[in-house]
């Protein structure tokens, strides 16, 4: 009997006790899930909060944030955790091109705070992405080889000029709403590679020459693997790289940032692999990403970059990333008969071709520039314009209903008050 009633007395309260227990678990899972999305809200998009705090630190700690920054910003990306990641890859595929990279970006960085430039532009990187690859592709395209430190002072006066082209550049597209994109980088090497060419003995660059006889294709004897490894490989040839290895790695680091920018990257590099397959192009610089890197620049750019991301400026990104990749051939021949490389010249024609398209169709949007940050922040302001402008639609259509027509009467006893108006045609 008195057994009995423990049991009875005891087993509300250890029902209660398991309740208790449980509910404590899930708040502590859900504090933990709390957490966890906070810190990794931290990391992905642009890093803002770490921003704000490195605001008021000594300007060479600010500046070591602002050259990472400027390292991802080739890919589209503001964010330092991304652009560490994108040195680790391309201090594995060439410790030399790591340093010649670190020199253009902190040269040209510098250079526009003493020119006075926007200071958030430069605390965005937007001065220093043109300054890496200017390094990096002085460096890539050198017949010297590595740990030519002669390399080195052109490699700052070219990278001094990228902030003053950017201005230029800057204050003509403005009119238009357009960004640089990679121009100042264009201009710069294109400038200094034909102004010493191969054969110059204190700069000798890599000899190009153009295509003088047709190509033996066999499609029996493509490598489905090598091919389906040039899509990471155009990844990483956006910053001169080959290696799949760094490629994923730079996937990696976009992936951290913005994963739509990741896969658009992906898309794109693989556009430019079909479409140069469509054009019989020599499969060795098919397997080497040298068709794709252009593409996945473009595809970035269109789809939810500087447009709102929907289904329709998703298609546009690929038209884009098509238009690219068959300019780009063209540009390629073109440019291989005077004995200089493609760069990032067609990624900036189609890009800023696609920006200036006019169309009523209001799922096209065109972010304004002063906001463009990332594409899932993009959409979201985008989003947010659509609602309020059905909100000032309901509005206005709301007032005309309250309101009275011109031509309504007032009952006085059958006789108007006004005779009403004749309504002309014209």
């Amino acid at each position: 009997m008195e057994l009995g009633e423990i049991v009875v007395a005891e087993h509300p309260d250890e029902k209660q006790l398991y309740t208790e227990q449980k509910s404590n678990a899930k708040d502590l899972l859900g504090r933990s899930g709390n957490r966890l999305y906070q810190v990794f809200g931290y990391l992905t998009g642009e890093m803002k909060e770490y921003g704000e705090w490195m605001k008021n630190k000594p300007l060479m700690v600010q500046l070591v944030d602002w050259i990472l920054r400027g390292t991802s910003q080739v890919m589209f990306v503001n964010n330092p955790l991304s652009g560490l990641i994108i040195l680790v890859g391309l201090f594995i595929q060439r410790p030399w091109w790591t340093l010649t990279g670190c020199t253009g970006t902190t040269v040209s960085t510098l250079t526009a705070l003493v020119l006075s430039q926007d200071r958030s532009a430069i605390a965005a990187g937007l001065h220093g992405h043109n300054g890496i690859l200017v390094g990096l592709l002085m460096a890539v395209f050198s017949d010297k080889g590595d740990y030519y430190w002669w390399l080195l002072p052109p490699v700052m006066v070219i990278s001094m000029a990228c902030p003053i082209l950017s201005s230029a550049l800057g204050s003509i597209f403005s009119k238009w709403d357009l960004p640089v994109f990679t121009l100042p980088f264009n201009i710069a090497v294109t400038l200094y590679l034909a102004a010493t060419g191969h054969y110059n003995p204190f700069f000798p660059t890599t000899l190009i020459k153009p295509v003088e006889s047709v190509p033996n294709i066999t499609w029996s004897a493509i490598n489905v693997p090598l091919l389906l490894q040039s899509i990471p490989v155009g990844i990483g040839q956006v910053y001169g790289c080959d290696s799949p290895w760094t490629g994923g790695i730079f996937l990696v680091a976009l992936l951290i940032s913005s994963p739509l920018i990741c896969l658009h990257a992906a898309i794109g590099s693989t556009v430019g692999m079909f479409a140069a397959l469509s054009i019989a192009s020599p499969f060795d610089s098919i397997y080497l990403g040298l068709h794709n890197y252009n593409c996945a620049l473009a595809c970035i750019a269109i789809g939810g970059m500087f447009y709102a991301l929907t289904w329709q400026t998703h298609l546009l990104s690929l038209a884009c990333a098509l238009y690219c990749a068959y300019s780009g051939a063209a540009l390629a021949n073109a440019l291989s008969v005077v004995g200089l490389p493609l760069c990032t010249w067609p990624f900036c024609f189609s890009a800023l071709l696609f920006l200036l398209i006019s169309s009523d169709n209001p799922a096209v949007y065109k972010i304004p520039l002063c906001k463009v940050t990332y594409p899932e922040a993009n959409r979201i302001y985008y989003l947010k314009m659509k609602r309020r402008a059905s909100e000032s639609r309901r509005e206005e259509q709301k007032r005309k209903e309250q309101k009275p027509p011109s031509n309504s009467k007032i009952n006085t006893g059958g006789t108007p008050l006004c005779t009403p108006k004749i309504h002309h045609a014209y």
